[in-house]
């Protein structure tokens, strides 16, 4: 695996660096003439993505030769200010020129038990296949103050080793129920990118990146694909501990 970790100084250099990587990507696949696979997520910063690559890259590279996926989701109606569907299509897909049928939203509205079993065969339908697993170009993550990533909380490490495509998984605080691909499936991607930004994730960015004592109690350290790219995108403020660390 290859490892790169790039800090910025601000949440929006941060999200400009990912656009620029987004735009290279979809061009690319362009050029290969076959359509790239992106799953995103949720939360402020892929919220700063979305508005970036709409109002400052909708020209850059054609978004119908994308298919968009989600990485997770809660158990909501898409209309719901909760749904990562409604975010990235409020700042994202009603900006730039997106065909319907390419967008796969994970469909909070209904019963999580046959929803993961749909969402996913359709992931399988729009996706190549590497290893038995759906293969994307890109997987697109956030971190929780907690270690989790996706919706794949501490205590659900079994989920980068169980082999299905998607859980249902429920956040241990709330109880609110969510949709997750497996960790076995964002390991398999060509690219995954950590999306960090805020003096509150500067704690636990330090323990993965810095491999201190329970690193591996936090699913997000789980993070490693077997024949792709790891790359930590962070702001100054998630990397400030880090930083120290490395510093001596």
């Amino acid at each position: 695996m290859k490892m790169v970790i790039k800090v910025f100084e601000t949440p929006f250099e941060v999200a400009e660096a990912l656009a620029l990587e987004i735009v290279d990507t979809v061009n690319r696949c362009k050029r290969e003439k076959r359509i790239a696979a992106i799953a995103v997520s949720g939360g402020k910063t892929p919220l700063l993505f979305f508005t970036v690559l709409a109002d400052h890259f909708s020209g850059a590279a054609d978004w119908s030769n994308v298919h968009y996926f989600w990485v997770d989701e809660r158990m909501v109606p898409s209309v719901s200010p909760e749904s990562n569907y409604m975010i990235a299509d409020q700042h994202l897909f009603q900006k730039i020129s997106v065909p319907e049928e390419n967008i796969h939203r994970i469909m909070g509205e209904n019963d999580p038990s046959g929803e993961v079993i749909r969402y996913a065969s359709e992931i399988r339908k729009y996706t190549p296949e590497r290893n038995g697993y759906p293969l994307f170009d890109v997987v697109i993550l956030g971190l929780g103050e907690d270690g989790h990533t996706a919706s794949i909380f501490p205590g659900d490490e079994k989920l980068f080793r169980l082999r299905q495509v998607c859980y249902e998984t429920m956040h241990p605080q709330t109880g609110q129920k969510r949709i997750t691909i497996s960790g076995r499936v964002i390991n398999n991607a060509a690219a995954v990118y950590f999306l960090v930004a805020g003096k509150n994730k500067a704690t636990v960015v330090n323990t993965i990146l810095g491999e201190k004592p329970g690193r591996r109690l936090l699913p997000a350290s789980r993070v490693s694909p077997s024949a792709g790219s790891l790359y930590w995108f962070l702001d100054g403020e998630a990397a400030s501990e880090y930083r120290k660390n490395e510093a001596g």
